[in-house]
């Protein structure tokens, strides 16, 4: 018998306030709402692209990591990193570490969603001048 190779779907996000959840990931990073079904616990259905999802729950039973790690984390790619974070910064997000290239040449920052999740966006220069913008 042959099986399926597995394809990633989603991830889920525990969060302690859905509103704020939202609100950064749809207002602020500009992603948008899927239908969800009627579970029996409050969430949200979020794309994330080329039919992936991040999905958020909530509820009593929620235990949220500590503080969050950078060695758990996603990311999102953007093609201006530059712009991008300009925009972060004028919606209030704080950007702990600044914009640093990667040994393969990509640029990325890390920031922290409202429950302290790491989330890292990268982007992918096109030429050397996206780098030399760092000195």
């Amino acid at each position: 018998m042959e099986s399926d190779i597995p394809s990633f779907d989603h991830y889920t996000l525990a969060v302690t306030d859905l509103k704020a959840s939202l609100n950064f990931y749809c207002g602020i990073l500009g992603l948008s709402l899927l239908p969800r079904p009627d579970f029996d616990f409050e969430g949200a259905w979020i794309s994330i692209g080329k039919g992936l999802a991040l999905h958020l729950i909530t509820g009593a039973d929620i235990q949220l990591p500590e503080g969050g790690s950078r060695a758990l984390h996603f990311a999102f790619g953007v093609s201006e990193i530059h712009v991008f974070r300009s925009h972060l910064l004028a919606c209030g997000v704080a950007i702990p570490k600044d914009i640093k290239p990667r040994p393969d040449g990509a640029l990325q920052m890390f920031v922290r969603d409202p429950d302290g999740y790491w989330i890292e966006i990268v982007s992918r220069p096109t030429n050397k001048s996206s780098i030399d913008k760092l000195s």
